[in-house]
């Protein structure tokens, strides 16, 4: 999972961070709100960890942000010292999926992130067959089902194909997907990436008329979409 940290307290970030990696994370410190708020007009995250008081933009007010954003449901979780029922209150009623008041006690606070993930459905549990309507994904064989018809992918494309399908909907930047397929591979650049979706978008059939819609983020990176297939009225 990709994390980020959000906190102008360096010992706090290292400590935040460092609870994260241990738990088999990936993570980047932010120290400004704007900062942050830029990055993820470029980048794609899993979880946002921010402490409310912030100089400049607050950190309510990057969470505030987000919720109005494409990353409207991207986990948040906010880490602060305003421990007053008002402030707890308000932090919660702006979008915050938790509420943690300083100091941090590290076990109490990977539960709360491991929380967090489980109800963003982001740990999706092990499943053999990954069953998208006429797209049927089977996760040990590494095949699929288009419309009852099989279609062979390499492992690249199986595994990018079902990470787009497991996040329908959400943008996921050109980073995002290069780390999440081909991790620190030499090969992992944007052109690879684009020829890979290229070449899904056409095996499977991934356009509007087959149900589904696989279109790039301008300045971003794709996202695919599933589209209403509604009759055509007859007069």
């Amino acid at each position: 999972m990709r994390c980020a940290v959000l906190d102008d307290d360096k010992a706090q970030t290292e400590l935040v961070s460092g609870l994260l990696r241990e738990a088999g994370h990936h993570c980047e410190v932010f120290h400004q709100g704007r900062t942050l708020i830029n990055r993820l007009r470029q980048d794609t995250f899993d979880l946002l960890v921010i402490d409310w008081n912030m100089p400049g933009l607050s950190g309510l007010d990057v969470l505030q942000s987000v919720r109005q954003g494409q990353h409207a449901s991207l986990p948040v979780l906010m880490i602060t010292s305003r421990a007053d029922e008002a402030d707890v209150i308000t932090g919660l009623a702006a979008g915050a999926d938790d509420y943690i008041v300083k100091p941090l006690h590290p076990g109490i606070f990977i539960a709360r992130v491991e929380a967090a993930i489980r109800r963003a459905q982001l740990n999706r549990p092990s499943r053999r067959v990954a069953d998208f309507g006429r797209y049927v994904f089977d996760t040990a064989s590494e095949t699929v089902l288009a419309g009852g018809q099989s279609v062979k992918l390499t492992a690249k494309e199986f595994a990018l194909a079902m990470l787009l399908f497991d996040n329908l909907s959400r943008p996921l930047s050109r980073s995002y997907l290069l780390d999440a397929i081909w991790g620190q591979s030499p090969e992992a650049e944007t052109r690879t990436l684009d020829a890979h979706v290229s070449r899904i978008r056409t095996k499977l059939n991934l356009r509007p008329e087959a149900g589904y819609r696989l279109s790039p983020v301008y300045s971003y990176g794709y996202r695919l979409e599933e589209i209403s297939m509604t009759p055509a009225v007859v007069a």
